[in-house]
């Protein structure tokens, strides 16, 4: 082969790597731009627009970029590093007006400035490299055409799909794999896949991620976020990406709590400003919910006798701070908590006081119930509490009449379980979670944590109780001072109020299921979204906006 004919070979094969490496840079920034919008307008919010968004602008940039080309002088691939540097500062400009843009709204303006635009530059350009790479004109126009288009949704497609395993498995261990880290890092991937001498444009870009950008996870950066938070009488004490999302704990100044955010929903909190001579055994939770979900102790055997701590286990799906755990424990009881995300755990051990003496299986609580369930000696437990609400939707396959089955299993004869359902009251998927519920544990009493005439949304916290045996009707006998720990938030919330009537839950919508199962959980994502959109709301209203937008 002649030299020319080698060289034209190098070129091709430099167009063809280039355009697969746009491509995969592009898919590996689609996972990361939903995980910097969820702190601000949560995780599921994020999602309703993104696919969407990025299909359609992905098919203008490939069927435009002959125009994009011509327009640009072949320079556009030029700008990509640029602008993938300016992206982060650009998102953080749009996310403090999120109040003025709403959700779902305020996700799909970001991304229509943000990532968005370097869909379609990335996707017009690499569309050229990639054709030009392979260079099938002589075997038609279709064949030129189509088959870099084929293979390019595929590479895309593969690439997003592995980009959200690793990302998941990788996030928070590196200041580069944190979600504001990432963006740097893919910003100078493309750098290195594109080198262009416009990259001196993006020097102020960079120099205000490292300065001022509060998102990158930094000491100067964390500062400038102290200062911004101080204003509204908040400080950060620790913060951390992580496999459920960005978490952090914050300390009010001024009322006196301490709370732990997951994405944008608070995972619960404790009170930290005290009475004078007030010292309760476990710290007063900021929400009734949690103290009510301790009158699970209360509840009465089958021969109306009450519970004995002494020689008792409780098993507590999902963490949050700890307080009803923490409760437990100090009442003498052996307590296993399942929490799949560590830094949940870690913080709630470092920050909120939760005692020492308990078993942590930091795993997804299916993969506990399973494995428990399928154990030659199943543990067998007096209690189980299921608390697992985060980020403003219920995580539904741990409401499957599956997983409620294998709790079943896993209670003594005469055990109690006590669920916690956060959620728009007047939505399908509620019902259905109830009627799960009750499928399995006919004996049950349902409470919310407030009242409906005070509630201002319906959105709220219910607790459902519910017996193992059916053979007498669920009855909760009278507190005692034992009970409340020293704590006047237990003695105001410890006992349920506030019953609700489960028949409101019986009816069956048009289409819809009496219970949950395992492979129909997809159904119930366009309920999720628009509770989700609720709790944002509510959200708003309990932290200032200020505490969102500056993660």
């Amino acid at each position: 082969m002649s030299s020319t004919g080698q060289l034209l070979r190098q070129v091709k094969t430099e167009k063809l790597v280039a355009g697969v490496a746009l491509l995969l840079l592009t898919a590996f920034y689609s996972p990361v731009s939903l995980l910097t919008l969820a702190p601000v307008y949560g995780a599921a919010p994020s999602h309703i627009f993104h696919g969407y968004g990025v299909a359609v602008v992905a098919a203008a940039g490939w069927f435009l970029k002959d125009l994009v080309n011509q327009l640009s002088a072949r320079r556009a691939v030029y700008l990509i590093p640029v602008f993938a540097f300016w992206l982060p500062t650009i998102q953080y400009f749009l996310l403090q007006q999120s109040s003025a843009f709403g959700n779902p709204i305020g996700p799909l303006i970001t991304e229509i400035f943000t990532f968005y635009p370097l869909v379609f530059v990335s996707v017009a350009c690499a569309g050229k490299l990639v054709q030009a790479g392979l260079n099938l004109r002589q075997h038609g126009d279709l064949m030129a055409e189509h088959i870099p288009l084929l293979g390019s949704y595929v590479v895309y497609s593969a690439a997003e799909s592995f980009a959200k395993t690793v990302i998941s498995k990788c996030l928070g261990s590196t200041f580069l794999l944190t979600r504001a880290g990432l963006q740097l890092l893919l910003a100078i991937l493309y750098s290195a896949a594109i080198p262009s001498k416009w990259l001196v444009l993006a020097i102020p870009s960079i120099i205000f991620s490292f300065t001022s950008n509060v998102h990158m996870p930094l000491g100067r950066t964390t500062a400038a976020l102290n200062s911004a938070i101080l204003d509204e009488g908040y400080q950060l004490l620790a913060r951390q990406d992580s496999s459920t999302g960005y978490i952090s704990v914050l300390e009010n100044l001024e009322d006196g709590f301490r709370v732990m955010r997951c994405d944008h929903s608070l995972l619960g909190g404790q009170w930290t400003k005290m009475p004078r001579n007030y010292h309760p055994e476990v710290k007063d939770p900021i929400y009734a919910v949690f103290a009510m979900l301790e009158a699970i102790r209360l509840i009465e055997t089958d021969q109306g006798e009450a519970r004995m701590d002494a020689n008792s286990k409780a098993l507590v799906i999902g963490l949050g701070v700890g307080t009803t755990p923490s409760a437990l424990i100090t009442h003498g009881i052996e307590t296993t908590i399942v929490e799949i995300d560590p830094v949940v755990h870690k913080f709630a051990k470092e920050y909120f006081y939760l005692p020492s003496n308990h078993i942590a299986a930091i795993e997804d609580a299916t993969v506990f119930v399973q494995r428990a369930q399928e154990s030659a000696n199943p543990a067998q437990y007096d209690y189980i509490v299921h608390d697992v609400f985060t980020g403003g939707a219920e995580p539904v396959e741990l409401f499957t009449i599956e997983f409620i089955k294998g709790l079943y299993d896993l209670l003594k004869n005469d055990g109690v379980i006590a669920i916690n359902y956060a959620g728009d009251i007047s939505l399908y998927p509620t019902a259905l979670a109830v009627r799960t519920i009750m499928a399995v544990f006919p004996s049950c009493r349902i409470f919310r944590e407030d009242s409906a005439e005070e509630a201002q949304f319906d959105f709220t916290n219910m607790v459902i109780f519910c017996k193992k045996s059916n053979d007498t009707p669920l009855r909760f006998r009278d507190a005692v001072k034992a009970d409340f720990l020293g704590s006047r938030s237990r003695e105001n919330y410890l006992v349920p109020k506030h019953e609700v009537d489960p028949a409101m839950f019986q009816s069956i919508q048009k289409g819809g299921r009496r219970v949950l199962v395992a492979k129909e959980t997809g159904r119930l994502h366009k309920f999720q979204d628009r509770s989700a959109n609720g709790h944002w709301e509510i959200m708003r209203t309990v932290v200032p906006k200020a505490i969102w937008e500056n993660w």
